[in-house]
């Protein structure tokens, strides 16, 4: 794995934790615009 694609797949779980957390305080609209960026930043993995 090279450096950008390690750098990718840590946006993409940075973006997924964060909407978790944000999700579970009850904040639905930031949770889908998380989720939505990590889809984004996982595009780039392929």
């Amino acid at each position: 794995m090279d450096l950008a694609r390690g750098s990718w797949i840590t946006i993409v779980a940075i973006c997924l934790i964060a909407a978790l957390l944000v999700a579970i305080n009850g904040y639905t609209g930031y949770a889908i615009t998380l989720v939505a960026v990590g889809l984004a930043a996982g595009v780039n993995l392929t």
